[in-house]
């Protein structure tokens, strides 16, 4: 290891931008599943922020020949970091947070598993499947399934739908995130992905609150000006709406509460706006 390896080299490895987002899902599944702010929740934010964190180490980590002929500014090509190092925080960082997870349930321990080895997964083959967006889509659903679990509740039916939700609405940025470093146009079918958690907020619980409908407005402005004009313009201008489209998951969140409190509905406000901070400093993707 270096004698020294800046802390922005570990930032930008760990995509900490996206956590923000990781939180407000922890947030939205844990009110929805009917569970009380203990301690459980702060155990259950430190576990999913490594299980995130080591996640987007083993990231690059994998990517390590991609990234050195595309993509030269990353931490590994860029000579910031050796790749043994991000191996061993990647794997360090992962089997923590799944450890934390333990005093949480045996069902929050096993979906968490799960989730681990959907990480895995995708960093090693998305560079190599057209489905891989299905595979992010996928550790994003668990992880709501995973926050659910550690109420000690069985999972309701709320949870099931809302994450179905965010799974098609990450399925579908994911697909305009894999056209960053293409030629040509953006695809307009993932659109109709986007607006999967708007559909799911009025048809699970149409009788909702003046802040939820509020919530689900917010995303709905927020879609139409991360989407504006995108149709006509060239895929290296992807990047830009990609991050907003992240930072909306905050959002999308936000909008799953069907009586959603102005307490609430600061936290998730904050969260979107940390996450659009952050960006200004680590890239988002």
């Amino acid at each position: 290891m270096p004698s020294r390896v800046h802390l922005r080299s570990l930032l930008v490895l760990g995509r900490v931008s996206n956590l923000p987002t990781v939180w407000s899902n922890c947030l939205a599944a844990w009110l929805l599943n009917g569970g009380d702010l203990t301690a459980n929740f702060i155990l259950l934010g430190v576990a999913a922020t490594m299980l995130y964190t080591g996640g987007m180490f083993l990231n690059d980590a994998f990517d390590v020949e991609f990234d050195r002929q595309h993509r030269s500014e990353r931490p590994i090509p860029a000579g910031k970091i050796s790749v043994r190092v991000v191996w061993l925080f990647g794997s360090s960082l992962l089997l923590t947070g799944w450890l934390l997870i333990l005093p949480l349930g045996s069902r929050a321990a096993l979906v968490a598993l799960l989730l681990g080895v959907t990480i895995v997964a995708y960093d090693a083959i998305h560079k190599r499947t057209t489905l891989a967006p299905l595979l992010m889509a996928a550790c994003r659903l668990l992880l709501y399934f995973v926050a659910a679990a550690a109420t000690q509740r069985s999972v309701n039916v709320a949870v099931l739908w809302h994450a179905l939700a965010l799974a098609a609405y990450v399925t579908g940025l994911s697909y305009f995130a894999r056209g960053e470093t293409g030629q040509g146009r953006v695809r307009q079918w993932p659109i109709l992905l986007l607006i999967a958690p708007l559909v799911a907020s009025g048809l699970v619980n149409p009788h909702r609150g003046g802040l939820a409908w509020a919530a689900s407005l917010g995303l709905a402005g927020w879609l139409l000006w991360c989407l504006r004009g995108i149709l006509n313009r060239p895929l290296q201008s992807v990047g830009r709406t990609v991050a907003g489209l992240l930072a909306g998951i905050a959002l999308v969140d936000a909008a799953t509460l069907s009586q959603l409190t102005a307490a609430w509905a600061l936290i998730f406000g904050g969260l979107f706006v940390l996450a659009l901070i952050l960006q200004r400093t680590v890239p988002a993707t």
